[in-house]
């Protein structure tokens, strides 16, 4: 279908003087546009380089993320690692506005999930204050994730066009929300009934002459990530099958620089931000799902910008006809941002990039030594006079950090804190009788830290950090499952859609397994290992089994868990850790870091 014309203002910052315009109209390239033959040198003042700035995963951190929720990993010139602290609107910010000095044709996309899953100071708010930002920094355009449909469509839907919320209502006395001033792009996600796409599946951006394609997709497994709510009603497509079809729209148009905003990533080799991804080494490189995706989205498509993953690399994956293409993705919670540079041919429409030479793109840190963007500071002070009845109520003390969302081990301190408060919350015989508790690792979202973030102190967890912990509000749930319906459900972590990437369980006290990584798909749970309070698990015997609605949905991989019986709905996943906090720690006697040894994994 054709694009509509963008509803955001005209990007007054792209605006250039003519001495400006005649310093860019003197690029000259020695390499060839796309499908052009080698031997033929471009004329001088026929290309001009595009400046494309990306991000992805911003899960509104509008402020700067706590513990190693907010580092990220750099490799040094003797070959060791240290962690930087990074991330803030803020800084991300001031990154973009200096990135784009002296960068005439400037676009800046992102590639999905830049809300939910939010901490308090924005999803207090149904992320009215990051789609608020997002404006003020100057996104262009960005994809979908799954997350944007944490809320359902119509949540979704009123973020793009504003509106206030139809239960909450307006936040500020005499503002409407406006929405977002950037088109979120959705090309595989279509309405069951109708087949039409949900919103704009692409959008062009127009400068000067220059003209590049976006086209927006996001993982087709969205409905296996998010809450059945969520997805009702919508339909979500092959990543690859759609962009290649709207790649031919595109080109049909005229428009034959196109890059991909996907919202699905892979893994590097390493977790340093400005590791080598191309590196030719043995296990060098980058896996997961996006390695396929890359070598089947057609030639067309110039660059790909990634997302879901959290990991943070530029890389080189050759397209279907072998020539290299530029794959990024810029971590996530605003810690990184990327920067690719596009050489366009006027006369072909097209991005220069031969079989040797691709787009270069590299990972910059979001670093808090750099000034504040002044706009930035104002909106969070705004909103956090808005938030602080609510967020900074202290509900619990601890003696050092918590590990969670921060953690690289299976197994996280605040993963078991977490199951522990569940099962406190659900195992009385009137509260749904739960003799165990499981919680899906991607639904903690930080760690708890124990510096201070603001004036309680530090050691005091505020509501408004556990919600940052917590921030779905999942209802609890308690259902009969057999032992043998346990055994599937472990096996799943490691098996299945799971098995790449497994999603290890975080488990209750008195839970003990061992997973022997060594093996391969459901052998690798050792099945006489698991223990529940030292006796080993009777398949045929019940038992209640406490979780949270998403993972009770049998989300994250985990269907053995929708055949759970005798269903119970207890508190809010946040409520249970709330109390837990409260229940079992003071300023005198603060809570410290569990080992973390209930679950033994063979490598």
């Amino acid at each position: 279908m054709p694009a509509r014309p963008q509803r955001r203002r005209t990007i007054s910052r792209l605006t250039i003087g003519a001495a400006a315009l005649a310093a860019a109209a003197t690029v000259t390239a020695a390499a060839l546009p796309a499908g052009a033959a080698t031997g033929h040198r471009a004329h001088a003042g026929r290309t001009v380089d595009v400046q494309l700035l990306s991000f992805n995963d911003f899960h509104g951190n509008l402020e700067p993320p706590q513990g190693s929720s907010g580092t990220v990993e750099e490799l040094q010139p003797d070959g060791s690692k240290k962690n930087v602290t990074a991330g803030g609107v803020e800084y991300l910010a001031q990154s973009l506005r200096t990135a784009r000095k002296g960068h005439p044709y400037s676009v800046t996309a992102a590639a999905g999930d830049l809300v939910g899953a939010s901490p308090l100071l924005s999803g207090l708010f149904h992320d009215e204050p990051t789609i608020e930002a997002m404006n003020k920094l100057g996104l262009d355009v960005t994809s979908v994730g799954n997350h944007e449909f944490d809320e359902g469509r119509a949540e979704l839907t009123r973020l793009q066009n504003g509106g206030c919320h139809p239960k909450d209502g307006c936040y500020e006395k005499g503002k409407k929300f406006r929405g977002a001033g950037f088109p979120y792009l959705a090309a595989n996600v279509t309405d069951e009934k109708s087949g039409k796409p949900l919103l704009k599946p692409y959008t062009v951006w127009k400068h000067k002459g220059v003209k590049i394609g976006f086209i927006g997709v996001t993982l087709e497994g969205t409905p296996d990530v998010v809450s059945a709510g969520g997805v009702k009603g919508l339909k979500f497509h092959d990543e690859v099958e759609t962009i290649n079809k709207y790649a031919k729209v595109l080109d049909h148009q005229g428009v034959k620089a196109i890059v991909a905003l996907i919202h699905e990533g892979g893994m590097p080799a390493s977790p340093s931000y400005n590791y080598n991804c191309d590196s030719p080494g043995q296990g060098d490189g980058i896996s997961g799902p996006i390695t396929d995706i890359a070598k089947h989205v057609t030639p067309k498509v110039d660059a790909l910008v990634t997302g879901h993953t959290h990991q943070a690399y530029a890389c080189t994956i050759p397209d279907p006809s072998g020539r290299p293409r530029t794959v990024t993705s810029a971590a996530s919670y605003g810690k990184l941002y990327t920067d690719t540079t596009l050489r366009y041919d006027r006369r072909t429409r097209d991005i220069v990039r031969t079989r040797v030479t691709p787009p270069g793109a590299v990972n910059h840190v979001v670093d808090r030594t750099q000034p504040k963007a002044a706009d930035m500071t104002s909106l969070l002070a705004r909103w956090n006079k808005l938030a602080a009845p609510v967020a900074n109520r202290p509900v619990g003390h601890i003696s050092a950090d918590i590990a969670g969302r921060g953690t690289e081990a299976p197994e996280s301190p605040l993963g078991d804190v977490i199951s522990d408060a569940q099962l406190e919350a659900t195992e009385a015989a009137d509260k749904g009788g739960a003799q165990l508790a499981l919680m899906n690792p991607g639904g903690i979202r930080s760690d708890l830290a124990f510096q201070a973030s603001g004036p309680e102190g530090d050691g005091v967890v505020t509501y408004g950090e556990a919600f940052t912990v917590q921030p779905f509000t999942n209802m609890m749930n308690v259902v009969d499952l057999t032992g043998a319906q346990l055994l599937t459900a472990l096996q799943q972590q490691v098996s299945g859609p799971n098995e790449a990437s497994p999603k290890i369980l975080q488990v209750s006290r008195g839970l003990t397994y061992t997973l022997d990584m060594k093996k391969s798909g459901a052998d690798r749970l050792v099945k006489d290992s698991v223990k529940l309070n030292g006796t080993a698990l009777d398949p045929a015997k019940t038992y209640r089994v406490a979780m949270n609605e998403f993972l009770a949905g049998g989300g994250d991989g985990f269907p053995a868990f929708k055949d759970g019986k005798n269903k119970y709905v207890g508190p809010s996943d946040l409520d249970a850790l709330t109390a837990y906090l409260t229940a079992h720690s003071s300023a005198s006697a603060p809570l410290a870091p569990p080992k973390a040894d209930r679950i033994t994994v063979v490598k």
